[in-house]
């Protein structure tokens, strides 16, 4: 900070330095100065010294500063019956068709917040805030399905099917399939019947996880779930995330290199595509969220023999040479749970767990 003593040296230093031919730009950047600074430095009412008392700027009240008369009066306006449930930008143009100018929308915007009325003035419905879906845990398969349906293009631009998939929370084992040409509750209803009559799913079992789509809350649906004692849990509108297995599986297939170039020709050919995926899903695929067992093997209980096994060559290699590693082996643990939106720290409910 230069005082106004120093300001006086530096600007006839400069004046000097301009005198003498050298352009302000330059004789401003030798002394480490800016232009501009120097020309505000030049205004005639700086030249009076430093204005500021007690290290702060001296108050300069705007000349279109409201009087308190004035701001009390458009206060009362804001709030009065005809104007309250309207923000300024209505107010203004009512105002001005009854002949009368109280301040502008800015200002009477920067009123209302200042008094704390800056909120939702319309006498509408406010937005509904959506919870997160409850939290669930699977303990083992045939407790938690998650389903969706997606779409296979078709030789006929605009024209899809529809593939109608359920996949199992705790194997991530494709449970139930199939492709139709349309999107139907019913439809979604009679392949839930048939995987509960495979599965022998029994009443109060299962937990069914879907989004928010028509097929999944259709009243054929709908009915059909509680016959069958089977629960239901919903996404948030538009979240995607809520439905993360679903999604990931949709990917994993779609990105496989059997998917064929050109569009389906027919549903017969969507279906034999289909199959053979499913097929690879289940018995070949090695999954990395279950430590590397297909998904076949850990829904009939197996991967904790494979596990155990894998451990124990890992445990015998250790032990033939131990300098290899300098840390513990490769987790081979079985893993025992798995969470389907699981709570944030900030929740304070525990996630529901599903015993077998």
């Amino acid at each position: 900070m230069t005082t106004c003593q120093q300001r006086q040296i530096l600007l006839t230093l400069i004046r000097q330095s301009c005198d003498s031919g050298a352009r302000l730009q330059k004789a401003c950047a030798l002394i480490g100065l800016d232009a501009r600074t120097v020309q505000r430095w030049r205004r005639p009412e700086r030249q009076e010294g430093d204005l500021r008392v007690g290290n702060k700027r001296r108050s300069i009240v705007p000349a279109n500063k409201l009087s308190e008369a004035e701001r009390a009066l458009a206060l009362e306006l804001l709030n009065s019956e005809q104007f309250k449930d309207l923000p300024p930008s209505q107010i203004v143009p009512r105002l001005a068709d009854e002949g009368l100018y109280v301040a502008s929308e800015s200002t009477l915007y920067r009123l209302l917040r200042e008094v704390g009325q800056l909120t939702h003035r319309r006498p509408e419905r406010l937005a509904h805030k959506r919870s997160r879906p409850r939290a669930l845990v699977a303990t083992g398969p045939d407790q938690i399905y998650c389903w969706d349906i997606s779409y296979l293009p078709t030789e006929v631009r605009g024209i899809y099917f529809y593939l109608y998939l359920f996949v199992d929370l705790f194997s991530r084992r494709i449970v139930g399939w199939q492709v139709f040409d349309c999107e139907s509750a019913e439809l979604a209803s009679q392949l839930l019947r048939a995987i509960c009559e495979r599965q022998g799913i029994r009443p109060h079992q299962l937990t069914v996880h879907s989004d928010n789509g028509s097929p999944m809350k259709g009243e054929t649906m709908l009915a059909t779930m509680q016959r069958l004692g089977v629960a239901a849990s919903r996404s948030r509108p538009a979240v995607s995330n809520d439905n993360p297995f679903s999604e990931a599986l949709f990917r994993t297939l779609k990105y496989r290199p059997e998917l064929p170039v050109k569009p389906f020709n027919g549903l017969l050919q969507a279906r034999r595509w289909v199959t053979e995926l499913v097929h690879w899903y289940n018995h070949e695929h090695r999954h990395s969220a279950i430590r590397f067992v297909t998904p076949a093997q850990r829904h009939l209980k197996l991967d904790e023999a494979i596990l155990d096994e894998r451990a124990k060559v890992y445990a015998a290699a250790r032990n033939a040479n131990p300098n290899r590693w300098s840390r513990r082996t490769r987790n081979w643990s079985p893993i025992t749970e798995v969470h389907l939106n699981p709570q944030t720290p900030k929740d304070q409910n525990q996630p529901e767990k599903l015993a077998a």
